[in-house]
């Protein structure tokens, strides 16, 4: 038998009753505590429990980089959510980059304050300036860099 909430228009009190698929519409419902029947259905709220190829999907849309070219404050935010959602650490130099893209750095402006960023990424490539930082350097790299995450040619 399902379990409904309810909310007594009367006394003000929440109460659940359990009402066969049968009964519910055609039983009446009286609060338990006051035993009025001028009471109200309430629908409790859903959550919905999403899969982590869920998140990553919403991540690669590329909707979702549009217009952060301009907006040095908008990467900063999109890149810490990007950072929180993968759930790994992330290095230390990520959290000085973005903390200087939210307060409205520029990417270009980061690069010559941090010349050294990322020198010790070894033979990862080129990653489009600032050491694999998502592919920031000029931000003509956005495309690419930052992408889907998982590389430039790799398919979703």
């Amino acid at each position: 038998m399902p379990l409904y909430d309810y909310h007594c228009l009367e006394c003000r009190e929440r109460f659940d009753i359990f009402l066969s698929f049968s009964e519910y519409g055609s039983k009446p419902v009286a609060c338990p505590h006051c035993e009025s029947q001028n009471v109200k259905r309430r629908i409790p709220r859903v959550r919905l429990m999403r899969s982590e190829e869920s998140h990553l999907e919403d991540m690669a849309d590329p909707s979702a980089l549009e217009g952060l070219e301009e907006n040095p404050r908008a990467l900063g935010k999109m890149m810490r959510k990007m950072g929180s959602e993968l759930g790994e650490e992330m290095p230390p130099e990520f959290d000085e980059v973005v903390d200087r893209l939210e307060k409205g750095q520029s990417p270009q402006e980061i690069e010559q304050a941090l010349p050294d960023l990322g020198s010790d990424m070894g033979d990862m490539g080129d990653m489009g300036g600032m050491g694999g930082m998502g592919g920031m350097g000029g931000m003509g790299g956005m495309g690419g860099g930052m992408g889907n995450g998982l590389g430039d040619d790799d398919d979703l």
